[in-house]
């Protein structure tokens, strides 16, 4: 990680840049690296980039939740002193966003989901049965990309250890439990925020009816494809995610 992390209060965050706050949310199993190419591209066009560390597995098991995150997360805005900010989350963070944005609307300028559960996730935080077994993990590490080789031995040893860990891999469970309980597919048509939608044609976590359904529920969004990309787009095509997403942020005058 080329970023220091922070450590002020009860949080944990990288922060970079000047202007407007963009509060970046990885994802269950996502690293705060994920996201060194946002980082380094936003932070020097007149945006504050953001990224808590989510305590997925430092709360009690009855805070291990979708709600309880995006409280966490609206605390951290608060803490911060931001009027508004624009949200980016993947995975579970774009779920945690959603969520987020349905609780205090007034605080969220503009919202970006790339791969976000909330509506369908494939086996999100199962299959854990054979954990002890390397290989078996580092094939599901894999199927998470386009490109397997983007499944480093880091990403894959942080994984392992994660599923290996007892306390971490309850956690891992309890939360993806409560993304397939939180289902909004009630809550996005009252979600009136613009939302920049952009999602791997070939992921197959999230695929891509998802995206589809994401927009179709979503009044104020707009689908962007990346073509040859698993689930977590900003790290398999950084360059084309930033392109994407700077010409909606700046269309918008987020």
């Amino acid at each position: 990680m080329t970023h220091r992390l922070k450590k002020e209060k009860n949080y944990s965050y990288i922060e970079a840049g000047e202007g407007t706050p963009i509060i970046v949310l990885h994802g269950l199993m996502g690293g705060l690296s994920n996201f060194d190419a946002v980082i380094d591209f936003f932070s020097k066009k007149d945006y504050k980039v953001l990224i808590p560390e989510l305590p997925i597995y430092t709360k009690s098991l009855l805070k291990t939740n979708v709600k309880h995150f995006a409280k966490y997360l609206h605390d951290f805005i608060d803490f911060k002193g931001f009027k508004e900010v624009i949200i980016l989350g993947n995975s579970l963070g774009g779920h945690i966003g959603l969520y987020h944005t349905k609780m205090y609307p007034e605080t969220v300028k503009a919202l970006i989901i790339t791969g976000s559960s909330g509506l369908y996730e494939n086996a999100m935080g199962g299959g854990y049965t054979k954990r002890s077994d390397y290989e078996v993990i580092k094939k599901k590490a894999q199927e998470v990309f386009y490109d397997p080789a983007i499944a480093t031995k880091a990403i894959v040893d942080e994984v392992y250890d994660t599923v290996n860990d007892r306390n971490k891999l309850i956690k891992t469970l309890a939360i993806a439990k409560s993304a397939i309980r939180h289902n909004m597919s009630k809550d996005l048509p009252n979600i009136k925020i613009p939302t920049c939608i952009i999602w791997g044609k070939n992921d197959g976590v999230t695929p891509p009816e998802v995206a589809i359904e994401f927009n179709n529920l979503l009044p104020e969004s707009e689908l962007f494809w990346i073509d040859r990309c698993g689930h977590a787009a900003m790290m398999e095509h950084p360059d084309e995610f930033n392109k994407i997403l700077d010409a909606w942020l700046q269309k918008g005058g987020y």
